[in-house]
């Protein structure tokens, strides 16, 4: 940073040192003058010029209390001191441009109405000395065009020069009042910002947590319903174990594929997989996987899709029916068989789920996350379906999961067509 940009960030942070200096400056040149001029001399100019000076300090942080000590200085200067006035008089303009800078705006008006009062009495001074001097030398005489003219030019030229100071100190005050308006904008700014970034980072710690547990819910659901069933099925037919081992290793294997795939994304890793995301056209061997678990699948679709659909609302679609038989899995108890259908409309695709088993009368823990038959439950369970109605409602779609009439249990979800 150059010199002179040090020099004005230094002022503009320290502003009370500045007019300190400059009202120690102005003391010297206005005040302190009136000490040499002997003992016993130019003491009243002397406090008199000091009440001037020295208020100048507070100009911008107390700008009323150091113009009222100003104020009431010249005033009383003027019975004290009639002949000659006091040259820190023209400090009074300072004073009116600190006024209309930094005083409230009752303040500014008031300092100006004061500085043209004071004008016309100090033209006015001028006025009576020059007649008590032309008395003084004998010299009767009554005040010409001339002396009226330079008289009213002179008084015009004190309030002409009054008003600039105040409209310069005016201009500043705007220029201030925009500046920190800008600023303001600029701290708004940056905390909408971060309130930008913390919902965003809230939003994708919520995306992650329905994709592990979709990915992970699912595939552990069909291990245990695997091992469940080769634990009792090994007994009268070892090669059954075998297979079943066979179907447990292979749904481990994609769930840790699916798992680095996604931790992958989180660290930004260049070489993560890139396989895309489950879709519609994966809904066959997601069934196919829940079929080798020993559920009885029926897909069924009806209609034919009028536009496609996101690539985030098919993985919907898919998260939605992958869960829905999860829960058939976990809840509907043995020989339990479940129908997906998938019917496409003029609005979208209507996804619906059923089963014939014990159903969520049975297993309160569907619904509510909490333990049914005496068997402990996991933590968390019941998040399934609130993760599918996050999901569903990101699309504006709607989702119900609720027990069927006649036994088992529905889940139906509606995706809409996203409009262009």
């Amino acid at each position: 940073m150059l010199l002179h940009q040090r020099l004005y960030a230094w002022t503009q942070a320290n502003p009370f040192k500045v007019d300190l200096a400059g009202a120690l400056l102005a003391i010297l040149f206005f005040a302190f003058p009136f000490l040499l001029m002997g003992v016993g001399e130019g003491l009243i100019e002397f406090f008199l010029s000091l009440a001037i000076c020295l208020p100048l300090a507070w100009r911008r942080t107390r700008p009323v209390p150091a113009a009222a000590v100003m104020a009431a200085a010249c005033l009383i200067q003027l019975p004290l001191v009639p002949e000659t006035g006091l040259p820190a008089d023209v400090l009074v303009l300072v004073m009116v441009h600190a006024l209309a800078a930094y005083a409230p705006r009752w303040a500014s008006l008031a300092g100006l109405a004061l500085a043209l009062i004071g004008g016309v009495l100090l033209v006015l001074q001028y006025l009576v000395r020059q007649s008590m001097y032309m008395s003084g030398v004998g010299v009767v005489t009554s005040p010409t065009r001339g002396m009226v003219i330079l008289w009213f030019i002179a008084l015009v030229a004190v309030e002409a020069v009054v008003l600039v100071c105040w409209t310069f100190g005016d201009l500043a005050r705007t220029r201030r009042l925009a500046m920190e308006s800008l600023r303001d904008r600029a701290r708004r700014l940056e905390v909408e910002r971060q309130q930008e970034r913390d919902l965003a980072a809230a939003d994708e710690r919520t995306h992650i947590a329905r994709e592990m547990h979709d990915i992970v819910a699912h595939s552990l659901s069909v291990i245990i319903t695997q091992a469940d069933g080769a634990r009792y099925a090994s007994a009268q037919d070892p090669e059954i174990a075998t297979a079943t081992l066979g179907t447990i290793a292979e749904t481990g294997r994609g769930s840790l594929r699916e798992m680095r795939r996604l931790l992958g994304v989180l660290r930004g890793d260049d070489g993560a997989s890139t396989r895309p995301l489950p879709s519609l056209a994966d809904i066959g061997d997601l069934v196919e996987g829940v079929k080798r678990a020993g559920l009885d699948v029926q897909v069924l679709t009806a209609g034919a899709m009028r536009r496609a659909l996101p690539a985030g609302a098919e993985l919907t679609a898919y998260r939605v029916v992958q869960e829905a038989l999860t829960n058939v899995l976990k809840h509907a108890g043995p020989l339990a068989r479940a129908r997906v259908e998938l019917a496409w409309t003029a609005r979208g695709l209507g996804i619906t789920v059923t089963d014939d088993g014990r159903g969520a009368g049975a297993d309160p823990a569907l619904n509510a996350g909490t333990p049914s038959d005496g068997a402990a439950r996991t933590p968390g369970a019941g998040q399934g379906i609130i993760g599918m109605k996050e999901r569903v409602a990101l699309y504006d779609g709607t989702l119900e999961a609720a027990p069927s009439t006649g036994g088992g249990f529905r889940v139906n979800a509606f995706i809409p067509y996203t409009e262009a």
